[in-house]
């Protein structure tokens, strides 16, 4: 059992990971689903999260000003951007060129971030099926794309669980698009199996004990299972408390071959990387 290291190239310059990399989640918005992570736009604690993650050890930060938990409410386009821009504002101003992911479906909000911000990466929940120009976007912005597995919208998901396999299908999924966005001229693909969306909680766990078979795709994996319900259901709690099963299954997941966790509290991440580290054979 040893991590597989990967490397991805944006506008021409090239990074390259030993290890895996912890992912910090940036939510600009007043309605995420773990309420500890909701930032809206108040700049003051916007800088104070991104410095607190910056401390932590973070990687990468994955912004988002749009909620995708159930019955959320629609964000017109200009409002998201407008969250979006304070958001980076902050990260660039306090982490300068540390790696941000925007968490985007729409392709307009993507170019935009791409061009005015630097961002590096593209995390589109939605794998390309809610703005039909997103791949075209990222072939021409030359950016890695986080390519996840959702069906419907985040309204409707969940009345969409039926699989024939769900592991089997998701990969068969995801090696369809990420050919479809190879096609196109994307380079780097980072398939994401979509833990939470349009999969039940018995779907979710039969999927993280089959985690490996997404080594098939010979893509950098990542997963985000951060204080789901997933784990809270299971425990009867909530995610305020699901702090301790998210690190169960964050070390379950850097077993099964994950490159990439992305989370709301850095600090625990950084520390069960670490750890791993010894088992799996890098250096932190």
């Amino acid at each position: 059992m040893t991590f597989n290291k990967f490397s991805i190239t944006v506008k021409g310059k090239s990074y390259e990971f030993r290890r895996p990399q912890v992912m910090g989640i940036l939510n600009v918005t007043p309605d995420s689903f773990y309420s500890g992570s909701r930032m809206a736009t108040d700049e003051a604690m916007i800088a104070a999260r991104v410095s607190q993650m910056i401390d932590d050890g973070v990687d990468i930060i994955d912004i988002g000003a749009y909620s995708t938990r159930q019955n959320a409410d629609d964000v017109a386009p200009e409002e998201e951007y407008r969250r979006l821009s304070v958001g980076l504002d902050a990260i660039r101003s306090i982490a300068g060129d540390i790696l941000v992911s925007v968490d985007t479906f729409r392709a307009e909000i993507a170019e935009r971030c791409v061009k005015n911000y630097g961002v590096q990466i593209i995390n589109d929940v939605s794998g390309g099926t809610l703005d039909a120009a997103m791949f075209d976007t990222v072939a021409r912005l030359e950016v890695p794309y986080i390519l996840m597995h959702m069906r419907g919208t985040p309204a409707t998901m969940q009345s969409l669980t039926e699989y024939t396999d769900v592991t089997d299908d998701v990969i068969a999924d995801l090696t369809a698009k990420a050919d479809a966005l190879r096609n196109r001229g994307v380079k780097d693909i980072i398939i994401d199996p979509g833990f939470g969306f349009s999969k039940t909680v018995d779907q979710n766990y039969e999927m993280m004990a089959r985690l490996d078979e997404f080594k098939k795709m010979g893509l950098p994996l990542l997963v985000g299972i951060s204080r789901k319900s997933m784990i809270f259901r299971t425990l009867g709690t909530d995610a305020q408390h699901s702090l301790n099963g998210t690190t169960v299954l964050n070390t379950v997941s850097l077993m099964g071959g994950a490159h990439i966790l992305r989370v709301h509290d850095v600090k625990e991440c950084v520390e069960t990387v670490k750890i791993m580290g010894k088992m799996l054979g890098y250096e932190y």
